[in-house]
């Protein structure tokens, strides 16, 4: 099968060599443009176009493909039978969509129609789901509404970061974008049409990081951490600096510190560490970074830095 394959970070990497190593033909990939990186903000290649490269597969790297005559000519004399999405970054148009005899097949990280978006592993995670998984579907013009081709589940784990699942996730949905390519081929393909009780993982910005300890349960801010972890880093702050959270335990304690607001500092030492009022428990914090510092221990961390006890964290 002729496949143009279009995709940026690491998780679109894994699917695009298991495509090599199937033997599929790949035309050429389509890959965002280079980024600075670094102290040096030296060009940086995405994982997608590093792996072209070493394999030597022509690359498109265009700034925008909607209303692009010239990229679309390209890809049409490339003639592919199928285009192959996962974690592009853009939205592709109409005419592109309608240019592959066999459609444009995308590699979404849920199990839709559950989390359609831009962060579907992190919304999983900071929204407690138990399971998740991995669809393939036939893309349309709308934002992962396609029909469904192909999907499945995996549990998350009560510790599992959102490094952890996207890892898992990217095998995952490797594999399932070769099987679905080889049933599309044989004609055995399933078309699932999704049903309208839909949920959305939107991109997250930073207000949406920030730990609401006023409001937020034990289990929530845990899910908060993991879920942002290593994408962004769940925040507070605590006397005007940010401090991020990247690991935290939970203790449910909902009347012992009662008469203590939410977010206040119950101990900070190097000896026993960050311990935290929440609504109806206590965070224990064991990964910590400090503004224009690095990720550490909180405990190496106490040992440099003084927090104070009884201190409200913002």
């Amino acid at each position: 099968m002729n496949i143009v394959f279009m995709g940026t970070p690491d998780f679109a990497r894994k699917s695009l060599e298991s495509l090599y190593n199937a033997g599929q033909n790949i035309l050429a990939v389509v890959t965002n443009q280079d980024k600075p990186k670094g102290r040096g903000m030296k060009l940086a290649y995405s994982p997608v176009k590093e792996f072209a490269l070493e394999k030597k597969i022509d690359i498109y790297q265009p700034e925008k493909i909607k209303n692009n005559t010239e990229f679309f000519e390209k890809i049409k004399q490339l003639n592919p039978d199928v285009i192959c999405v996962v974690a592009y970054g853009k939205i592709l148009p109409k005419d592109i969509l309608e240019l592959p005899r066999l459609g444009c097949i995308n590699v979404h990280a849920s199990l839709l129609p559950k989390y359609r978006g831009a962060a579907p592993i992190q919304w999983a995670i900071i929204n407690g789901e138990k399971k998740t998984g991995v669809t393939t579907m036939y893309m349309d013009e709308k934002m992962d509404t396609g029909d469904m081709i192909l999907k499945q589940e995996v549990e998350i784990g009560e510790e599992e970061t959102t490094g952890d699942l996207w890892d898992r996730l990217a095998k995952i949905g490797a594999n399932l974008l070769v099987e679905t390519l080889e049933k599309i081929e044989n004609n055995t393909a399933p078309r699932i049409k999704q049903p309208d009780n839909f949920s959305l993982a939107p991109m997250l910005n930073k207000e949406n990081a920030r730990i609401d300890w006023e409001n937020m349960t034990v289990m929530q801010i845990k899910n908060l951490v993991r879920g942002l972890n290593p994408i962004m880093g769940a925040y507070t702050n605590y006397e005007g600096k940010k401090i991020k959270l990247w690991k935290v335990a939970c203790e449910k304690e909902e009347n012992k510190y009662n008469d203590i607001p939410n977010g206040a500092v119950i101990e900070a030492n190097d000896k026993i560490g960050l311990k935290i009022k929440a609504k109806d428990g206590i965070i224990d914090v064991i990964e910590v970074q400090g503004e224009n510092s690095r990720r550490m221990n909180v405990k190496d961390f106490l040992r440099g830095n003084k927090i104070e006890e009884g201190k409200v964290l913002l």
